[in-house]
């Protein structure tokens, strides 16, 4: 029995022991996993010379348009719209019914030339004494009001004869002859399309690049990569408050478009000799900073910046970032801050860039 007591202990001992190894080198273990380098390729932070370009989104715009709508209600008798065509200022383009008008003034014609005669009849009768003043007065008065009454006519029938306001192109037609019209109808849009201009926004930080006279580079069709001039002729004074973008306005050099169409216009904003580019994949997006890693001491070091001028595959620091400093690029997912990480290679943006 004693010797069989032994053995049992000597086996517990070993069991414990193999355990406590097995234990002790999980531990080490573990920590060599955590403690692993990160193995990550960098850029040298180099101050370059950048041509900066902003790039804004544009609306073509006709040089004149307006909606062409009846001043007063009635139906239509004369219809003139040739759809697509062009018309020369001053055509009439419909016709409202005026008969009452026209019967209202040849009635008032009737009345002023009574009128007219009474007040000649008085006025031989005042230059005898015949009369009063004030009876001439009242003559001459009524005459004076049938003027009135017939300017106020003409000027109706005047708005029942709707004009081309400018030379264009007439658009759709929306209404039909003889259909009863209100001034909230619209019979037609005219454009004109000799001279077009461009409406783009740009972010208020770039308004020191805007200036009357300047041009730009309106992208008209990018498939084909048509770019044309357009000059700048004004500038929205007010801020849009929701966007924080201003509207500027620029004429077309030459070259066309359909109204409406969405365009790119590029601007140029200078060059900056000083710039420090990095990849924008390198960026660490957080709800209220953009972040960096850079190393230093051979550890990483997160850090805060302010972006700039983008391009296709790079983005400007403004703020965060010091000339010299190296700035990880790859690998960014797998370093945490303050842990040591091993430099594989140092990168330029031009081999960043190389798909």
């Amino acid at each position: 029995m004693p010797g069989r007591k032994s053995a049992c202990i000597f086996v517990y001992v070993l069991f414990a022991t193999l355990v406590f190894t097995g234990c002790k080198e999980n531990k080490k273990d573990t920590g060599k996993r955590n403690d692993a380098a990160a193995i990550v390729d960098v850029i040298i932070a180099t101050p370059q010379s950048l041509i900066q370009t902003v790039e804004a989104n544009g609306t073509i715009v006709a040089n004149e348009f307006a909606e062409l709508r009846p001043e007063i209600n009635g139906r239509l008798t004369y219809l003139n719209v040739q759809e697509g065509k062009p018309v020369a200022q001053g055509t009439v383009l419909a016709r409202i019914n005026d008969a009452d008008l026209l019967a209202q003034m040849e009635k008032s014609k009737v009345q002023l030339g009574l009128a007219q005669q009474t007040e000649q009849r008085l006025k031989k009768l005042l230059d005898v004494n015949g009369i009063n003043q004030s009876d001439y007065d009242a003559a001459v008065n009524q005459v004076n009001n049938l003027k009135a009454d017939m300017d106020y006519t003409q000027a109706l029938i005047d708005k029942t004869v709707v004009k081309a306001p400018f030379s264009g192109v007439i658009g759709l037609r929306r209404v039909s002859p003889g259909q009863y019209v209100t001034s909230n109808d619209i019979i037609a849009s005219i454009q004109q399309l000799n001279k077009m201009k461009v409406d783009f926004t740009i972010p208020e930080q770039y308004k020191n690049v805007i200036h009357i006279g300047n041009m730009v580079n309106v992208e008209l069709d990018a498939s084909n990569n048509i770019i044309k001039k357009a000059r700048i002729v004004a500038v929205e004074p007010q801020i849009n408050q929701d966007t924080r973008n201003l509207i500027v306005r620029a004429v077309l050099e030459n070259g066309s478009a359909n109204p409406g169409a969405f365009v790119k216009v590029y601007v140029d904003a200078g060059e900056n000799k000083k710039a420090i580019m990095v990849p924008t994949n390198s960026i660490i997006p957080e709800d209220r900073n953009n972040q960096l890693i850079i190393v230093k001491n051979g550890k990483a070091t997160f850090v805060d910046v302010q972006t700039g001028y983008r391009q296709a595959d790079n983005v400007e620091i403004t703020k965060g970032v010091n000339a010299g400093d190296t700035v990880i690029v790859t690998g960014v997912l797998f370093a945490r801050p303050k842990s040591e990480v091993i430099i594989r290679s140092v990168k330029t943006l031009d081999q960043l860039s190389k798909p």
